[in-house]
Formats: C-alpha cells, sequence, structure tokens
C-alpha cells in the first residue's frame, strides 16, 4: 500500500513565496483524534482542578494538624517515660521507708500495672500516625492518673514525714542518757533507809558523784520548777512533754533557770550534797503520768 501524504499549503499577502507542508495521512487523524478527546474530557480536567483547588487548604490544614498530633505524641509520650520513672522512684521510696517503719506495703501500690501508654506512641512514628486522637485522650487519661498517684505518693510520704517527725520529737523528749557520770550507789524500787534502817521505796536512782560534777539534761525539756524542797535540798524539775517528768535533788547549784528551754546533752546543774544525804550524789527520778518509774528502763546502752 502507498505511503500516502498531505500537502498543505501557506500562501502568505503580498509577494512572499507559497509555503508547502507534506505531513503523513495516519499524522494528520492522530491529531484530530487527540484534539477531539481533548475537547470531550476538557470540561472534567477543568471540573478535577477546581476540585483539587478548593481542597488544597484543607489538605494543608489537616497536614499541619497530624503534624501537631505527631509532636503532641512524642511530647505526651516523653512526659509520661519521665513521669513513670519517678512515680518508680516514689514506690521504691515507699517500700524502703515503709520496710525501716515495719509497715505494710499497701497491695494497690505494689500490684499496681501499667500506666496505660498506648504502644503505639513508643514504637516509632508509622504506629503513632495510627489513632492519634485516640491515643492522645489515652495519654492524657494516664497523665491524669499518674498525677493522682503521685499526689497519693505524696500523700503517704507526708503521713510518714509527719510519723517520723512526731517520733522524732517523742525520741528527743524520752530520758534515754544517765544525767551525770559516776557509779550506781542505790536502785530503783523498795531498799532499807540508811537513816531508819527501815524498808522503804526509793522513787529513783542515786548517782554517786564528785562534788561540782555536770548534770546534763537527759532529754529536750523545759525548766518547770527550781527551788529548795525538804530533804531533796536544792532541787530542779523538767517537763519532757507526753507524761514525763524528771527530777535532780542535792544539787550544789542549779544552773538553768526556771521556763528555760533545754536540748538533751545540756548542762543545767551540779552535784552536790544538799538536803538529806549521806554524800555527795544525784538522786534522779522519772515520772511518766505523775507515777514513779525506773530511770534505767530508758536508758539507752
Amino acid at each position: 500500500m502507498a505511503f500516502n501524504k498531505i500537502t498543505i499549503f501557506l500562501v502568505p499577502d503580498g509577494t512572499d513565496r507559497v509555503k508547502r507542508f507534506r505531513i503523513p495521512r495516519f499524522l494528520l487523524a492522530f491529531l484530530i483524534l487527540s484534539f477531539v478527546l481533548l475537547g470531550v474530557s476538557l470540561p472534567w480536567i477543568i471540573r478535577d482542578y477546581r476540585t483539587i483547588k478548593t481542597r488544597m487548604p484543607r489538605l494543608a490544614i489537616l497536614e499541619t494538624e497530624n503534624q501537631q498530633y505527631k509532636d503532641q505524641l512524642v511530647y505526651l509520650a516523653k512526659r509520661i517515660e519521665l513521669a513513670t520513672k519517678q512515680m518508680e522512684k516514689l514506690r521504691a521510696f515507699d517500700r524502703k521507708l515503709r520496710g525501716m517503719l515495719n509497715l505494710e506495703i499497701e497491695e494497690e501500690m505494689e500490684n499496681m500495672g501499667g500506666i496505660g501508654v498506648p504502644p503505639s506512641v513508643l514504637t516509632g512514628p508509622k504506629a503513632i500516625e495510627e489513632d492519634q486522637k485516640g491515643s492522645i485522650l489515652v495519654m492524657h487519661r494516664s497523665l491524669d492518673h499518674l498525677g493522682n498517684e503521685m499526689a497519693s505518693g505524696d500523700l503517704d510520704r507526708n503521713e510518714i514525714y509527719r510519723f517520723l517527725e512526731n517520733q522524732k520529737i517523742v525520741l528527743s523528749s524520752t530520758p534515754s542518757i544517765l544525767p551525770t557520770k559516776g557509779w550506781l550507789s542505790s536502785r530503783f524500787g523498795y531498799r532499807t533507809s540508811p537513816f531508819t534502817d527501815k524498808k522503804e521505796f526509793h522513787r529513783g536512782i542515786d548517782i554517786g558523784s564528785r562534788i561540782g560534777s555536770p548534770i546534763v539534761a537527759p532529754a529536750d525539756g523545759i525548766v518547770s520548777y527550781r527551788g529548795r524542797q525538804n530533804g531533796h535540798g536544792n532541787l530542779l524539775v523538767l517537763k519532757h512533754g507526753y507524761g514525763l517528768v524528771t527530777k535532780y535533788a542535792h544539787l550544789k547549784k542549779a544552773l538553768a533557770k526556771k521556763g528555760q528551754s533545754v536540748k538533751r546533752g545540756e548542762t543545767i546543774a551540779l552535784v552536790g550534797n544538799t538536803g538529806r544525804s549521806t554524800g555527795a550524789h544525784l538522786h534522779y527520778e522519772v515520772h511518766l503520768n505523775k507515777v514513779p518509774v525506773d530511770p534505767l528502763g530508758y536508758v539507752l546502752d
């Protein structure tokens, strides 16, 4: 079959030469078909273009929101990770402190499960993209839960702290040391009186020592009495609180004044031989709720 061509003549105005073009017949058919198809599809192309153009701002907003969700998820994940570590430290501290105090550890704190952080949060960007809004909601709830736990932990620690502070005050107010150095010349309880040779109840202990030896407060307290008393000679009385009172008799001199606050180990008087006494010594009494008790029962070795 002969290869047919079509000749196209271009006749310009004036005296310019006529231009001639020869193109294959199939090319002309292809161009005509292309223009027809373009004319038919042009409305749909225009409509799709307009649709995409109108959606572009929304797509940009969605992309921005998506990035914000990602950033928020990563931020919340870091916060939860930090809070979880802090919570573990609180638990360890509570276990150690309660163990020291022989307190029972609450089953709720010991059996406390996970924090509830979505696994997708900590497994990478691909997982973060899935269910972002739901993950953020769960993570906020997890942070609230952590906050409540740590607040509860703070309350527990505050209670333990108050307990320890109270115990510290009790211990500091307990006469746990001997008030002077020397030898034990008479114990607490029934004994034969050195003055009457009859059996009598000795309300304290006698500590033999040199005249002028220092006497220290065996616990924190306040001087409630300072003066002279029949039989006891120069007498000093300390109130320690919690029903505890200590008395110091036969003093050479009382150094602490009435109403003065004293600390354990602070010198409050000097050993003497005043009152009804057979020699230089300190007569030392401890009273609990107005009942005399053995002072040696409070002394720590």
